[in-house]
């Protein structure tokens, strides 16, 4: 694992933030996104507002309205591989990454600030095909405070846990291209 250079080995970035550009090879990406393209993807709903980006959730399945993760079907097979090497790199075993969240990003569609559910612990994500950008900023947020940015290129991985999981806040600005990501995550031994 390595962490982004300059903005991010810099105060006030946290620790636990970890990032690698070439994760994977060019025909590594094309196998998964061959597969990723077949998934049965749908808008993802928090609440009452139902979002432009598309998602498919193994192992569990949020459900806002009643704050409680529901069971999903199990991480499927073509998945195992990307599991077991991001695992290794975040030098965790396989299945601790009991979730998996496939997400696919058209043209112009952002995920807003957020962090993820308490639910879970580790968070490492996969991206494929174009890049985009994640913003930090401390949560919760101060006035005036400024958000930092790391450019995620296609087949990049990075990790969150610890104080860049639970102090931070992230989010997508409107991506230039389509995009799909796959985030594996750790379920939290408090159980949230």
């Amino acid at each position: 694992m390595s962490v982004q250079g300059t903005l991010f080995d810099e105060p006030p970035f946290a620790s636990g933030y970890a990032f690698e550009a070439d994760f994977l090879s060019a025909a590594d990406e094309a196998w998964l996104l061959e597969q990723v393209r077949a998934l049965p993807f749908a808008e993802a709903q928090y609440k009452e507002y139902r979002a432009r980006r598309r998602v498919v959730s193994y192992g569990g399945r949020f459900d806002y309205d009643a704050n409680r993760l529901n069971e999903a079907a199990p991480v499927p097979a073509f998945l195992y591989p990307l599991r077991a090497r991001a695992a290794a790199w975040a030098g965790l075993s396989a299945d601790q990454f009991s979730h998996a969240l496939v997400a696919e990003y058209a043209e112009g569609v952002q995920l807003g600030w957020h962090r993820d559910v308490p639910n879970f612990e580790v968070v490492v994500g996969v991206s494929l095909l174009s890049a985009c950008r994640m913003r930090f900023r401390r949560y919760p947020p101060g006035p005036r405070e400024k958000s930092l940015a790391i450019e995620l290129p296609p087949r990049s991985i990075y990790c969150m846990r610890g104080e860049a999981r639970w102090d931070w806040q992230h989010s997508v600005p409107p991506v230039p291209m389509l995009r799909y990501s796959i985030t594996f995550r750790t379920l939290r031994e408090s159980g949230g």
